[in-house]
């Protein structure tokens, strides 16, 4: 019989597990950390290769405006001034993103804010009669028109989520931004860079005295596991917690390419997207130009390919469509019956998070149950 040994149990080396077992640990409570993967830091997992910082599971650049946030996670690292300025590759031709002048100078020659907008209103024009989009193409063609939706956004949208634009929701177009100046900074927020020495070395600061037991799996013992805590913090899926007794919610998954390349440079960009509906994969990340110093005569690309998600193989993201959504409702139902138990993160949640916004909702969760 399992004896209790701490006060939590995290399951789940991640972002939001990190961060609640840094903060609990803090406060003078015994907390145990796993996690069935080989790495800490969840999908934010890097580690050095070659003397190159690589992203494991694809790129995460660390952005927020909010300075509880970035002082806290400030504690474990320095940033760089890393500046998110992704570029888009349709059928050979190169375009800035987010949507901005420098991009649609490249689409239709114009050159000034006003002319730009002169023809941004020329093709929504066109799909005026769309008072309520109800999909992601009808949304984005009311936003942007026939141009920047056929260039930028469908081919890409499509692979990413294995689905007709017509069949998505609206709302993910929501997280592309578009600006009238020449302006290549994808995100708007005023904190922003990539950990100075990786983000393998914030983690292992962010546990840095706490209990870490990697290649352990919850659920092949989940008897003892639950016997060993006063509380569990659940970071994984929330319909496997349940023992999908209501039936399986939708996710996304990814599979990564690596490539050695005998360079210095290979595409002078740090992440470059593919937005035609042939290139298999959707973007190519080049991770020495995470950060600046990394000139050395070999460089790691990575190509990162949209997968079908099955059972037992690595989530990536949700599917926040109203069948999905409904059925998650009904499982966080669940949760909020479950004594003891706190779920926290993007599939415990069935939720799409930033970074930032994961370790808000840890802070958070840690205060109210401190």
């Amino acid at each position: 019989m399992s004896r209790i040994t701490y006060d939590y149990l995290v399951v789940g080396a991640g972002l939001f597990g990190c961060t609640f077992a840094r903060e609990m640990f803090d406060r003078g409570r015994r907390v145990l950390v796993i996690d069935k993967r080989k790495t800490i830091g969840g999908n934010c997992a890097s580690a050095m290769q070659y003397g190159i910082d690589v992203h494991l599971y694809g790129a995460h650049i660390f952005h927020t405006n909010n300075k509880r946030v970035w002082d806290f996670i400030n504690r474990f690292t320095d940033f760089n001034n890393f500046i998110n300025s992704p570029l888009a590759n349709f059928n050979g031709k190169m375009y800035n993103l987010p949507f901005n002048l420098n991009t649609f100078y490249a689409l239709w020659g114009t050159k000034t804010p006003k002319e730009a907008s002169i023809k941004l209103e020329e093709q929504r024009a066109a799909y005026a009669n769309i008072k309520s989009p109800k999909n992601l193409e009808e949304k984005a063609l009311t936003l942007v028109g026939k141009d920047v939706y056929e260039t930028l956004i469908k081919g890409y949208t499509e692979k990413q989520w294995g689905r007709k634009a017509t069949e998505l929701p609206e709302s993910i177009i929501n997280r592309l931004p578009f600006r009238l100046t020449y302006d290549n900074n994808y995100f708007n927020s005023k904190y922003q860079g990539i950990p100075v020495d990786g983000y393998n070395t914030m983690f292992k600061k962010m546990l840095d005295g706490v209990e870490v037991r990697l290649e352990e799996d919850f659920f092949e013992d989940r008897t003892k596991y639950e016997g060993i805590a006063k509380n569990i913090v659940f970071t994984g899926k929330i319909d496997e917690y349940f023992d999908y007794c209501l039936g399986e919610l939708e996710y996304r998954s990814l599979r990564f390419e690596n490539e050695v390349l005998e360079l210095d440079n290979y595409q002078g960009n740090a992440v470059v997207n593919y937005t035609d509906s042939v290139t298999p994969y959707t973007r190519i990340i080049e991770h020495k130009h995470f950060r600046k110093n990394e000139s050395m005569d070999k460089t790691v690309i990575t190509k990162e390919y949209p997968a079908n998600y099955q059972k037992g193989g690595e989530a990536y993201y949700v599917i926040n469509d109203e069948k999905n959504n409904a059925l998650a409702a009904k499982y966080k139902a669940l949760a909020e019956k479950e004594k003891n138990i706190i779920f926290g993160g993007r599939l415990a949640e069935y939720k799409y998070y930033y970074m930032d916004e994961v370790i808000e909702s840890a802070l958070e969760k840690v205060e109210n149950h401190y």
